[in-house]
């Protein structure tokens, strides 16, 4: 029975920094068919948190979220209409959840997906060579900074990358059994072949 392989929708937030108080400054999505969406987030009157630390890896200034961003009802419903009913996978979940509570309780609504910690379907073979193959993903899109559609598309490619990469490592492994297999079974068809002068 061949179990078919489901790309997984990865999500990623940004946010204003970490720990009490902080709230989600931008958010986006890599769909099943690496289609993707992002919107910056106009923080609430009462979100006043501002780390500087991590707006140096974000560069996305506070004055633009108030005058870009869209407001937090806008999001919910975009979110619930692109993502309802699916699971949706994020590397950061303990951060990501909590960020994803407040932008929803601001909207006085609740997510109709499920979000999942991406760990959750990463193997131990797809483990050994994540990091490697995201940093390479990370040159060949040249990610000069942080912005959250971009940084869910990284992480699907690493694991379309890292799962193929198991696959073909057992698709060869069960080529090499069967090669050998194949030579046991019949250890007489080289000698015969070299007696009668032909090549193998």
């Amino acid at each position: 029975m061949t179990v078919q392989m489901t790309v997984p929708i990865i999500i990623d937030f940004e946010a204003s920094g970490f720990g009490k108080g902080s709230y989600p400054i931008e958010v986006g999505f890599s769909g099943r068919h690496g289609e993707g969406w992002c919107t910056l987030i106009r923080p609430e009157d009462d979100w006043q948190h501002w780390d500087v630390e991590a707006a140096k890896v974000h560069h996305i200034p506070r004055e633009i979220l108030v005058e870009r961003g869209r407001s937090p009802d806008y999001v919910v419903n975009q979110l619930n209409s692109f993502l309802n009913g699916h699971t949706v996978y994020t590397d950061g979940w303990a951060q990501d959840y909590v960020w994803m509570a407040r932008l929803f309780d601001a909207a006085g609504r609740v997510p109709r997906f499920k979000l999942a910690d991406l760990r959750e379907i990463i193997t131990d073979d797809q483990q050994v060579l994540w990091h490697a193959t995201k940093d390479r993903i990370q040159d060949e899109l040249h990610v000069s900074r942080h912005r959250a559609s971009t940084d869910a598309r990284v992480l699907q490619l690493t694991w379309l990358r890292t799962y193929d990469a198991k696959t073909d490592a057992k698709i060869n492994t069960k080529i090499d059994a069967e090669r050998t297999t194949n030579a046991i079974a019949s250890p007489n068809t080289k000698s015969l072949n070299k007696a009668g002068g032909f090549s193998v």
